[in-house]
């Protein structure tokens, strides 16, 4: 698999990810806990919603509509200090991805989310390596 890159590296980014959410404030907490920080938002006379730019893209959680069912949407975040936010989560399963553990916890709304811990800055290879095993895993 090849990744497109630009002189500037890769092309293509998340500039954007919105989670709709039944527990609002619930979910704002869990994703503190990995490390996001949001600010209340309110665009005119919309919901109001938290948003996070703290991984480099626009982060939103905004509460879900009445009668929208929850999406399956499933996250993985590579994040420090990764053993002190297990220390305050319930562990659903565990396993490992190119010799590197990976913990699926989930977050308020029952999404399943991957949680990985930093060591040094991943390459866009060895992500794009970890994305390849994660979608061989989850088809079968």
């Amino acid at each position: 698999m090849t990744t497109a890159q630009h002189r500037d590296g890769p092309a293509l980014q998340i500039n954007l990810l919105v989670l709709r959410c039944k527990e609002l404030e619930a979910s704002k907490r869990f994703y503190e806990l990995l490390g996001f920080r949001f600010l209340k938002e309110r665009h005119g006379d919309g919901p109001i919603h938290y948003a996070s730019q703290d991984a480099g893209m626009v982060f939103e959680l905004y509460p879900l509509f009445e009668n929208e069912a929850v999406d399956n949407t499933r996250l993985g975040f590579i994040i420090p200090d990764l053993e002190k936010v297990l220390s305050h989560l319930e562990i659903a399963n565990r396993h490992k991805i190119a010799g590197r553990e990976v913990y699926i916890v989930q977050d308020p709304d029952d999404r399943k989310i991957e949680l990985m811990e930093r060591t040094t800055q991943p390459s866009v290879s060895s992500l794009a390596s970890s994305a390849a095993s994660n979608r061989a895993m989850y088809q079968t």
